[in-house]
């Protein structure tokens, strides 16, 4: 990513305005360079399971990093980023921040030669990542990664419907890019349509990868069908064919010929031009827009104090109109300013609309679950296959409301950044990734209760058909029969059936009510956890916006304060004093002009001008 020449211009920046004190201003250029040097391009590698995902990571970056094996699958996310030699490392959460911030938490890496990480983030050495990884961490030094390229190669247990699947949509809002994987042996199915619909919905660039062509002679058919169904589905996504096994034998032998027919090199192309150039654009501009807005505050002051020294009837007008913005800059921080009103009214709806929605989401897993415990007659049958299926579904469903809750607290973002300054040309970066609310969530138990063996049936009806044969034996004694009569062993084996009939009818009711006990304690669970989660997560959303914006009217007000005062006191120096304020407010003018051009050079066109060209007004 070529950000040398704002990270220069901001260095630049901080020369110019270090003379004038101003800290405020000086802090938040420091913040822009810090995320430009600290930022990264997040591209997430999605998929169905055995869809050939780690091997396209080993293609993009020419080296077999991501374990590939035949019949096991990947358990941890493995994210491959730039370094200057070649890295390995696991990292565990620790403890979880206050605020379920994941860029906060507590965290334990651990190093070791990327040869040993294979069996620890494959299902055969790490099943169901019960060493709980958050991720493996992998560094190489490619050309691809130097500009803050990072590949994350997600879980494929399972596949999209999985609990893996769910948390990978979940991670959705995060990224910068996705490329959905699916291997040219059949068509999209339903869960892979679907899951791009929320992609596309969450992620500003999505790319669909057909692989294995190598391996399937109909590929042509099945990629001219997906392309139908993703035109039919209305998701804006492109679809690439690419073969990982012939970009391995094109690395091996150095065969152009053979890399360009394997098409990574176009793969290759869009991350370069349509990830990294465009999140390289969008720091471009957030650099830009600070260094512009800096400017602007520095100058008025230097233009209200030239202004009183030249031409003392305007100089009443300028300070009038200052002390107004003043006013109204010192509004915009009490907490009646309209957008603290947007942004509290905001996340007060935000936070019923979720609450609601997982509610309703879990209401209908729960109900569902219960009908199919109803059908069931024992649940006991069939309580692993209810059990994987509740957990799957409820994992969805939590994903899908974070991913909801992410979508709209950006839309909050925008309404808040409207009221503020009437325009949501950039917005602050607002944190909405979370820790997995369901890591701590036990996995459901159907409690053993009363045992219904052979023995117990057998119990059951013996003690029936003693009670028949002793009671109609009795009866046929008065008649002159004895006790054990066809009469009373025909009562007996009715009794003994309708006795363990009974028996089995009370024990599997009362294993269903266990069960449905089991399935809405999961469920409250997860509300509850998922709940807390989803409020952490606005509460960070409120502060980032509140702070962010407060830091804006501070700016402002400080930087009308200073030019009111320089107003006001130029009346006050002596001649001398004025003459030489004239000869170098000039200069210092021309100095935040150059670095103001500078800042709209290095993003044409999408830098906002301001209303009065003060700088260039200034230099003539």
């Amino acid at each position: 990513m070529r950000r040398s020449e704002p990270l220069a211009a901001l260095d630049q920046a901080l020369s110019a305005i270090a003379p004038y004190g101003r800290t405020d201003l000086e802090d938040r250029l420091r913040q822009s360079r810090y995320r430009l040097r600290t930022g990264r391009v997040r591209v997430l590698v999605v998929g169905e399971f055995k869809q050939g995902k780690s091997l396209l990571v080993n293609g993009l970056v020419r080296a077999p990093v991501c374990p590939v094996f035949d019949d096991v699958a990947t358990s941890v996310p493995t994210v491959v980023r730039y370094a200057e030699k070649p890295t390995a490392a696991l990292v565990r959460v620790l403890e979880v921040s206050d605020d379920g911030d994941p860029e906060r938490a507590k965290t334990e890496r651990v190093e070791l030669p990327i040869e040993e990480l294979g069996q620890h983030i494959a299902e055969t050495g790490n099943p169901g990542n019960r060493e709980g990884w958050r991720q493996a961490e992998i560094g190489l030094p490619r050309a691809l990664l130097a500009g803050g390229l990072e590949i994350v190669d997600t879980p494929g247990v399972g596949g999209l419907n999985s609990v893996h699947g769910a948390a990978t949509m979940a991670e959705l809002p995060s990224a910068d890019a996705v490329l959905f994987v699916s291997d040219a042996s059949q068509e999209y199915t339903a869960p892979e349509l679907e899951f791009l619909r929320q992609a596309t919905k969450a992620c500003p660039n999505v790319l669909c990868v057909l692989s294995k062509a190598d391996l399937y002679p109909e590929w042509e058919r099945i990629a001219e069908l997906d392309r139908g169904h993703l035109a039919a589905e209305s998701i804006a996504a492109d679809l690439l064919v690419v073969s990982s096994a012939l970009r391995v034998h094109a690395i091996r032998t150095g065969d152009d010929a053979a890399d360009e027919e394997s098409g990574f090199p176009v793969l290759i192309s869009y991350l370069r031009e349509q990830v990294v150039a465009q999140a390289d654009l969008l720091a471009r501009r957030s650099t830009a827009h600070d260094i512009v807005a800096v400017t602007e505050q520095l100058a008025t002051a230097l233009l209200a104090e030239r202004t009183s020294y030249t031409d003392p009837e305007q100089a009443e007008h300028v300070i009038r109109e200052l002390t107004e913005a003043k006013a109204h800059a010192a509004a915009l921080k009490e907490r009646s300013a309209r957008w603290q009103h947007t942004l509290s009214d905001g996340v007060a709806d935000l936070n019923a609309d979720i609450d609601y929605d997982l509610r309703d989401r879990m209401r209908d897993i729960v109900r569902e679950a219960e009908e199919e415990v109803n059908k069931a007659g024992d649940p006991k049958k069939i309580w692993d296959q209810l059990a994987g299926w509740v957990e799957q579904e409820v994992s969805a469903a939590v994903a899908a409301n974070f991913l909801w809750t992410a979508q709209r607290a950006r839309w909050l973002a925008g309404q808040v950044a409207e009221h503020f300054s009437g325009g949501a040309d950039l917005l602050p970066k607002i944190r909405t990734g979370h820790e997995d609310p369901l890591a701590g969530i036990q996995a459901m138990e159907l409690r053993s209760g009363e045992p219904f063996g052979v023995g117990q049936k057998a119990l059951s009806g013996l003690r029936g058909g003693y009670i028949g044969v002793l009671m109609f034996g009795m009866l046929g004694t008065i008649v002159g029969l004895s006790l054990i009569n066809p009469f009373s062993i025909g009562a007996g084996l009715l009794m003994g059936a309708k006795g363990f009939t009974d028996d089995r009818r009370r024990v599997f009711a009362k294993r269903q009510a266990d069960a449905k006990a089991a399935i809405r304690r999961y469920a409250d669970d997860v509300i509850f956890q998922a709940g807390k989660e989803s409020r952490e997560l606005l509460r960070r959303v409120q502060r980032d916006l509140r702070d962010y914006y407060i830091d804006r009217a501070e700016e402002t007000n400080r930087s009308l304060k200073e030019s009111l005062t320089a107003a006001e006191q130029s009346a006050r120096k002596s001649q001398d004093e004025q003459r030489r304020r004239l000869a170098e407010i000039p200069e210092e003018l021309a100095r935040l002009e150059t670095l103001h051009k500078r800042a709209v050079a290095m993003v044409p066109g999408a830098v906002r001008e301001p209303q009065e060209p003060k700088l260039i007004e200034a230099a003539r």
